[in-house]
């Protein structure tokens, strides 16, 4: 059976609805491709309206053949989320230029369906699943304008058409996303350039790289405390430790692991959740010092919790940390050496000056104290735009240019802790977070990145010291923007200056992280939880299936009983009128499409004289009750069935001559 042809309706429809699904991709595809598409979308509407022939199927081969070798030199593959998402944009626009019939609409909807979900892999918030479920009901709209043979249907009632079937989804929608099994894990691997555009800490850092990554208001990850928070100056949450210098950048490597915390803990726990975004890495962020492992977590030589798998997608887990304690006392000599090296030829100033301070102080606690008297003294600027470092980069930064931020001061003392034969380490990570009351958590964000120094000491182990303080005290307590001098430009979005938007920032934030926290977040735990409190203890994979079939199935009945018990009553003048016309249509006397009752009673009396009085008085008499209801009776629409079946049965039968 050929498909029919498609209208200019359903092509302005199925338009509209996938330039509406490709739109949030425009800032995200190369401006060419963007303009190739709107072209071929404004084209289509064109060659639809002027009712021209579409091009011919060697001139999309072309199109198709050039966009994806343009596409192919942009991104230097055709394969994974970025080039994937380009070349279906490419292959949509182009699909709408050969669109003629039926089917062919239907595929571009399905199409559109599918380019709805690709948005997901760049965001999952309120506002893009808000937008999205706009984009669903018009391509549904559009798929429902495709079935309508007549132009009479408007716009409106497709719409509303639309709506009732996404609503009476719904129910269905809910079972399956409380019973569906979970699996640990994705169904899928994500492409690699997924994570092309997240910021965060690096496994490595040389001068200008945290001051870059604090000019971010990223969400790094969210905490709420379980019996209150410590003070802004002891929340150092801990990343990535790095013991090796090369004279300008500080590196971490492999480390051995662990699944217990050897810690010696003087200070009662501290007990928290944290909710990190993903920044596909292994890093789990914990106050300084965490006392616990989280499931499925583990911990290297320098305490620095690790997830077993990369942090794709958002991750919650418990935990709890000590504020006091004491670490590493017991550290072997040859991580204490690894801990004193330092690359020759490099920083002779700051060195000579390590070697003064030991003299001075000796190698006990007092070398700390020295060494942090000599950062305040020399009146160093703690900046975001600190000057550039020549070849010997700690000098520089301690007797000539004397600004920096936090991995200058860091590094420098590390620098100088091992010239003066104290083992020492840079520990990155975040400092502080700003607390949202109205859910009771705190957001640290990319701008709280900070470093540290980590120095041994002997019968004490290592012992954190923030040099930083050492010049802006402020830091620890008051954050980023409380530290740096007066008038420094630091361009922060207005959701996190302005008062009034900050609040109105925080609001949405508390909605987000709920909307995380129930939705995106309901996990395998989640749905165990759920279970357990409806009474089902063991939750396997077998019991998920039975439950949501079952839900399914119920879910189903319900919605098809409501749908039943209100659809509304057919006319019993139209019922008796169909059959009747069913007996004349097996006498060859079929009514025609669009053809009125008057109409099919003038061609009968045309075709055959000797029943037009029988005719017409049904006729008249069905008019009667279909459209004026001049009576409506039982027993009248028993007599207009009599007639009917009377004429059927005996004057039909008997043909003229």
């Amino acid at each position: 059976m050929i498909s029919p042809a498609i209208s200019l309706r359903s092509t302005v429809w199925l338009t509209l609805a996938l330039a509406l699904v490709s739109a949030p991709h425009v800032m995200r595809l190369p401006w060419w491709l963007s303009g190739f598409a709107l072209l071929m979308c404004i084209w289509r509407l064109y060659l639809a309206r002027m009712r021209l022939e579409l091009p011919s199927r060697w001139l999309l081969m072309v199109m198709v053949a050039g966009g994806a070798a343009a596409i192919l030199l942009q991104y230097r593959t055709l394969f994974g989320r970025d080039a994937g998402v380009a070349l279906l944009v490419l292959m949509l626009s182009l699909k709408l230029l050969e669109t003629r019939t039926l089917r062919d609409g239907m595929v571009l909807a399905f199409i559109g369906y599918f380019l709805v979900i690709t948005n997901f892999l760049y965001t999952q918030s309120i506002a893009t699943a808000a937008y999205l479920l706009v984009c669903v009901w018009l391509i549904t709209a559009a798929m429902i304008n495709l079935q309508q043979r007549r132009e009479a249907a408007g716009y409106r009632t497709q719409l509303r058409t639309s709506a009732v079937l996404l609503a009476q989804s719904l129910p269905l929608m809910v079972v399956f996303f409380l019973f569906f099994p979970r699996v640990q894990g994705p169904l899928w691997g994500l492409p690699a350039d997924a994570f092309s555009g997240i910021s965060g800490l690096s496994d490595s850092m040389s001068p200008g790289t945290l001051n870059q990554l604090v000019l971010s208001d990223e969400v790094a990850f969210r905490a709420a405390f379980a019996d209150g928070a410590p003070a802004a100056s002891h929340r150092y949450w801990r990343g990535p430790v790095l013991l090796d210098f090369d004279g300008r950048t500080w590196t971490t490597t492999a480390r051995p692991l662990r699944n217990n915390i050897e810690l010696e803990r003087t200070a009662r726990a501290v007990r928290y959740t944290v909710t990190v975004e993903p920044h596909n890495r292994r890093w789990l962020f914990a106050l300084d010092m965490p006392g616990s492992l989280p499931e499925n977590a583990i911990i290297n030589a320098d305490y620095l919790m690790l997830s077993r798998t990369p942090v794709t997608s958002r991750l919650r887990y418990e935990v709890e940390s000590w504020l006091d304690y004491r670490i590493g006392a017991d550290a072997s000599p040859a991580a204490l050496n690894r801990a004193l090296a330092l690359p020759q030829g490099f920083n002779p100033r700051a060195v000579a000056l390590g070697r003064q301070l030991r003299a001075q102080y000796g190698n006990g606690p007092a070398i700390l104290d020295g060494a942090l008297r000599f950062l305040h003294q020399q009146k160093l600027l703690y900046t975001l735009q600190p000057p550039l470092l020549g070849l010997h980069g700690v000098d520089d930064f301690l007797f000539e240019t004397r600004s920096g931020f936090c991995e200058h001061f860091s590094s420098a003392f590390v620098v100088l802790m091992r010239a003066a034969g104290v083992p020492a380490r840079v520990v990155t990570g975040y400092l502080g977070g700003e607390y949202n009351p109205l859910g009771g958590y705190f957001i640290v964000r990319q701008s709280d990145a900070h470093a540290w120094a980590e120095v041994w000491l002997e019968n004490r182990g290592w012992v954190r010291v923030d040099p930083t303080n050492a010049v802006s005290p402020a830091r620890a307590e008051g954050g980023l923007a409380a530290a740096l001098p007066q008038g420094a430009n630091l361009t922060r979005s207005a959701f996190v200056t302005h008062p009034v938007l900050r609040q109105i920032g925080l609001t949405l934030d508390s909605i987000a992280n709920a909307w995380n926290q129930t939705i995106l977040g309901h996990n395998l735990e989640m749905q165990r939880a759920l279970l357990y409190r409806a009474g089902l203890d063991d939750t396997t994979w077998r019991t998920l299936a039975i439950l949501l079939i079952a839900a399914a199935l119920m879910v189903t009945a319900i919605l098809a009983l409501f749908t039943l018990r209100n659809r509304p009553q057919q006319d019993p003048a139209v019922v008796i009128y169909r059959a009747f016309c069913g007996k004349l249509a097996r006498a060859g006397l079929a009514p025609r499409e669009g053809e009125g009752p008057n109409d099919y009673a003038a061609r009968l009396a045309r075709a055959r004289p000797d029943i037009t009085s029988a005719v017409h008085a049904i006729t008249e008499r069905y008019v009667d009750l279909r459209y004026k209801k001049i009576s409506i009776k039982s027993d009248t629409y028993e007599n207009f069935a009599n007639a009917c079946d009377g004429f059927a049965c005996s004057t039909l039968a008997t043909r003229p001559a």
